[in-house]
């Protein structure tokens, strides 16, 4: 499939008919990994006509999680959606840009988690703040988009740059055996040592330490750092804590 290496992730759905539209885009795009954080209610029965006989197979596939943390999971890149924007919200991604991303993760053996919020809020800045890009859909007037139009035009986009990008790849290039990349898990981890370091060296300071690391986020996501890179942060990170500990 084009985009077997895309999740879906939709957070506090409210309605059941939405998720069934998502499933079709999904699976008319080539994405066949879709997964639900805490929905507000989630009844398959209603879902099935709108996610149309094509969508069947991932309807009875999608997964319920306990929180988007754990939905991000094995992950390598992740994108949050957004209508809202200004403030802390900068450095957006468009869709086009987002399937660039996509395209170039598939040919590097990475796996990308698309995230897209409640029809009635969105995403809350606690989930965007997990992921490392995000992403907006520009419109003429009215900004918000239905859920599965959202899914939809994100999906096509990278749908359609994946596929380019496939065409023009030589034979038998692809992830071969490189060292893997880390993991949204490890990238949270490595986030929370992180910041804990920036805090005992006063880089950062405590009222609002997730917003002073948004630049960090952004950083690492850049990086696209491998198991052996992150091991090496992860120790100068207890290194910090240590040093830090013996002056105190």
């Amino acid at each position: 499939m084009e985009l077997a290496n895309v999740r879906v992730v939709l957070v506090n759905t409210r309605f059941p008919e939405n998720v069934g539209m998502a499933v079709r885009a999904c699976a008319n795009m080539g994405c066949d990994d879709l997964r639900l954080v805490t929905p507000e209610r989630w009844i398959p029965e209603k879902a099935a006509p709108l996610a149309t006989p094509k969508g069947q197979s991932l309807l009875q596939r999608v997964r319920l999680e306990e929180d988007l943390l754990t939905a991000l999971g094995d992950t390598h890149v992740t994108i949050a959606t957004t209508a809202r924007t200004g403030g802390w919200r900068r450095s957006l991604m468009t869709p086009w840009e987002v399937g660039e991303l996509v395209a170039k993760a598939k040919a590097d053996g990475r796996k990308v988690a698309l995230v897209f919020g409640s029809e009635d809020r969105g995403l809350e800045n606690h989930h965007i703040e997990l992921c490392q890009h995000i992403v907006t859909i520009p419109t003429s007037e009215a900004s918000s988009l239905n859920l599965a139009q959202a899914v939809l035009l994100t999906l096509y986009e990278c749908h359609k740059a994946v596929r380019a990008s496939e065409q023009h790849l030589p034979k038998g290039t692809g992830a071969g055996n490189k060292e893997p990349f880390i993991t949204a898990e490890d990238s949270e981890r490595l986030m929370k040592s992180w910041e804990e370091a920036l805090l005992r060296l006063d880089v950062i300071h405590g009222d609002n330490p997730a917003y002073f690391l948004m630049p960090w986020r952004r950083f690492f996501a850049r990086a696209n750092l491998r198991k052996h890179e992150y091991e090496a942060f992860m120790g100068l990170c207890r290194q910090i804590r240590t040093r830090t500990q013996k002056k105190s």
